[in-house]
């Protein structure tokens, strides 16, 4: 395979089918590269209810097919494969695939990113049916009910939060004997009587058959074991950026995310990074789609700018 487009998009999630779509709806020539399935996380989610204009939610499947058929209309082409790597080529790009190259003007990196687990038993069992990495997502399903959170940094602490407006109790476990979140989310979690605190404990087990019914948990101090019944396991102990084809091409913070500008650009011209892979995203799939939409326009801009203005295919 071997291929020369405007615009490459790596990553089929929903910052990069909405590049997709704003690309081919351009004109430009656009493909976008998936290594498994598209939509990305969202493509594992039973139910989004958070994502505008759908009253009763929608399966996060659906929601990423129906946007990938609506990018193909216009002629985004979407192609199963792995990117190993981006380099300089003159003026363009060469986007280095598992099935060959791609020469390209713009790359927009769209990879995600993939939540860190526990790798326990039962966690990749159970995942969307109890398991979550996703609060705001997913607290609406375990109304007055009891759930565990795993973690203690700000993300951990922020959704527990965002847990107690829905949950009966929030029983969050933490390896250490204190959080590392921020002063201001720890005193609202302390000061929050949904929530109480289990230290120096870890998970070895999430337990259930078809759904969570509870977990396994062991006092790192002590050793002993003991179970908890809850409906809901949340796992929020960081995430790791999909960005390894552009090591050592584009500025990164200290936990591999890509820094970028409102406009989606890197420190390289021509290169974006839109959606859970660059720095202070909001991992949404709303604010993913509208980071897509942004580096698709601006890629266009630059495009013009530096290559002429667009001109019908020949």
């Amino acid at each position: 395979m071997e291929m020369e487009c405007d615009v490459v998009i790596i990553g089929g999630g929903p910052a990069g089918l909405a590049a997709g779509l704003y690309a081919a709806r351009a004109r430009r020539c656009a493909v976008l590269l998936e290594k498994s399935v598209t939509g990305g996380q969202i493509a594992l989610t039973a139910m989004i209810e958070n994502y505008p204009g759908f009253l009763e939610g929608v399966n996060g499947y659906d929601l990423a097919e129906a946007m990938l058929k609506q990018a193909e209309k216009y002629g985004l082409k979407a192609m199963y494969v792995s990117a190993h790597s981006v380099e300089r080529a003159e003026d363009r790009f060469l986007v280095k695939t598992s099935e060959g190259e791609l020469r390209t003007k713009t790359v927009i990196a769209a990879g995600g990113a993939a939540y860190k687990k526990l790798g326990v038993a039962g966690e990749e069992r159970l995942t969307g049916r109890g398991v979550s990495f996703c609060a705001t997502c997913d607290a609406a399903f375990f109304r007055d009910q009891e759930v565990l959170v795993v973690g203690g940094g700000d993300a951990a602490i922020d959704e527990s939060l965002f847990l107690a407006r829905y949950a009966a109790k929030i029983h969050v476990v933490h390896r250490r004997d204190r959080l590392r979140a921020t002063p201001v989310l720890q005193e609202r979690a302390f000061a929050e009587p949904k929530i109480d605190f289990m230290w120096n404990t870890v998970v070895v087990e999430v337990l259930g058959d078809d759904v969570v019914t509870g977990a396994r948990l062991r006092n790192l101090l002590s050793g002993e074991e003991s179970e908890m019944a809850v409906a809901g396991v949340f796992i929020f102990i960081g995430q790791e950026p999909s960005m390894d084809y552009l090591k050592g091409l584009v500025a990164m913070d200290d936990t591999g995310h890509v820094i970028v500008n409102e406009w989606m650009e890197t420190d390289v011209r021509g290169l974006f990074a839109a959606g859970d892979v660059r720095r202070n995203a909001a991992r949404q799939v709303v604010s993913s789609a509208g980071d897509g939409a942004t580096a698709a326009i601006r890629a266009d801009q630059y495009m013009s700018e530096k290559f002429g203005a667009w001109t019908p295919p020949s």
